[in-house]
């Protein structure tokens, strides 16, 4: 079995290239925080390689920016390669088959530079915490 799930933040955007037969791929690094801190450390974290193909590696590029937290699921892998100078190089990389958006995109960004209170998809039914949601017994699924 290999499946590896990892949250962390990544340290630049994405690299979105296409191969010659115009299939996309991004690539990018994710810092993951390790579990534990030693005393009188700081925080460690591993930063992970990871690559992403086809229309997510698009929707990747498009929507995840340098410092956005994520969660992605997919497999490792291990590859080399001969360099310029001849030498032998180990990759070892996450091939991402899903990833999720951990943090909301802010509201400017959707917008520009431009502020505003419009929310990028329309209204939000939770945002009135405290006050009752007007659900009529039609709209529940049960």
């Amino acid at each position: 079995m290999n499946n590896v799930n990892l949250i962390g933040r990544t340290t630049k955007d994405a690299e979105l290239r296409f191969t010659p037969n115009g299939k996309a791929v991004a690539t990018v690094t994710i810092a993951v925080n390790r579990n534990y801190v030693a005393e009188g450390q700081e925080r460690e974290a591993d930063f992970i390689q990871v690559v992403i193909w086809g229309k997510r590696a698009e929707a990747f590029a498009n929507y995840v920016r340098k410092g956005h937290q994520v969660g992605v699921t997919g497999e490792l892998r291990t590859r080399n390669y001969e360099n310029e100078s001849k030498q032998k190089v180990y990759v070892t990389e996450v091939l991402v088959s899903e990833f999720t958006f951990l943090e909301k995109k802010p509201v400017q960004a959707w917008k520009g530079k431009e502020e505003t209170k419009e929310k990028p998809f329309g209204n939000d039914p939770f945002s009135n915490i405290g006050k009752p949601l007007d659900i009529s017994d039609d709209d529940l699924p049960f």
